[in-house]
C-alpha cells in the first residue's frame, strides 16, 4: 500500500465549519472518488446550514506558501478552486495556477451563498473573468453564476457560455438545480456541458429539499475523475452520479439545508 499511486488533487477553497461545503466537502469528495486531497484555505467563514454570515480572506502570502510546500512534495494531477474572497486571494491563486501548466483546472465559481448572501463583487468578478478564466479547463456554474460571469450583454444561456468560451475557458458545465432552465419539468434537473466542439446534456430526478454543498461536491468530483485520467465527458457524468447519490443520502441536522453524505456506512 505504501507504493500505491493515488492521483493528488490540490484544492484551494474556503473553509465551511458545517462540513457541507468548502474544504471539508472537497476533501471528502476527492477521497471518495479515488484521489488524495491536499488543501489550501483561501478564506475562513462564519456560517450555518442557513446562510453565510461572515467571510475572512486568508493572507495571500500564506496561500502561496502552503501551495509551494505542497507542490514541492506532491505530484498534483488536478486543481480545484472554490471561493475566492478578494483580489489579493485571486492574485495568489493565479500565481499557483500559473506555476502548474498542463494540470487540469476546475473552478466552482462561488458567488452567492445558499441563503442568498453575495460572496463576490462586480470588480472581483471582472478580475476573475480577465485573469483566471482563460486558464480554466472546466467551469461549473449554476445559471445565476453563469449570468453574472458572462455580463449583461449576453441574453441566453448559450450566449453566456459562448462569451466565457471566447475568453479562453475550455469547457462549461452549467448546473440547473437552483434555477432551472425554462420549461424544465418540476421533477427533473438538467445539467449541460458545453465545449467549443460539442454540447452534452444530462437529466436527473429532482430530489426533495434544499442542499448545502452540491456545487463543491460536483466540481471536486470532476477534478478527481480528470486526475484519474477520465475523459471530460466521462468525468462530468461520473461526478454527477456521485453528487446525486450524496444528495440522495443527505443528512439534515436542523432546520436548514441538508448536507451531502459523501461517505456512507
Amino acid at each position: 500500500m505504501h507504493g500505491a499511486k493515488l492521483p493528488v488533487v490540490l484544492v484551494l477553497a474556503g473553509h465551511d465549519p458545517t462540513g457541507g461545503a468548502g474544504l471539508v466537502a472537497d476533501a471528502e469528495t476527492v477521497l471518495a472518488c479515488g484521489g488524495w486531497p491536499v488543501t489550501v484555505p483561501t478564506s475562513l467563514t462564519v456560517q450555518s446550514t442557513h446562510d453565510v454570515f461572515n467571510v475572512t480572506p486568508c493572507a495571500p502570502d500564506g496561500i502561496r506558501d502552503m501551495a509551494w510546500a505542497l507542490l514541492d512534495e506532491f505530484d498534483v494531477a488536478a486543481i480545484k478552486v472554490g471561493l475566492i474572497a478578494d483580489e489579493a486571494s485571486l492574485d495568489a491563486i493565479e500565481d499557483v495556477v500559473r506555476a502548474c501548466p498542463g494540470i487540469p483546472l476546475v473552478i466552482d465559481p462561488v458567488l452567492r451563498a445558499g441563503g442568498g448572501k453575495d460572496l463576490s463583487t462586480t470588480a472581483l468578478i471582472d478580475d476573475f473573468r480577465h485573469r483566471l478564466l482563460p486558464l480554466v479547463d472546466i467551469l461549473t456554474p449554476n445559471r445565476h453564476e453563469l449570468a453574472r460571469l458572462a455580463g449583461e450583454d449576453a441574453g441566453s444561456d448559450v450566449d453566456r457560455v459562448v462569451a466565457l468560451l471566447s475568453q479562453g475557458c475550455q469547457a462549461v458545465l452549467v448546473t440547473g438545480t437552483d434555477d432551472p432552465p425554462p420549461e424544465t419539468p418540476d421533477d427533473t434537473v438538467i445539467h449541460t456541458l458545453h465545449t467549443p466542439e460539442t454540447s452534452r446534456q444530462w437529466r436527473w430526478s429532482r430530489l426533495p429539499g434544499q442542499f448545502h454543498g452540491s456545487g463543491c461536491t460536483l466540481a471536486s468530483a470532476v477534478a478527481t475523475r480528470l486526475a484519474v485520467g477520465e475523459s471530460l465527458v466521462a468525468a462530468c457524468e461520473q461526478a454527477q452520479q456521485f453528487t446525486w447519490e450524496s444528495l440522495r443520502h443527505g443528512w439534515q441536522p436542523g432546520t436548514g439545508q441538508a448536507l451531502p453524505r459523501r461517505w456512507r456506512p
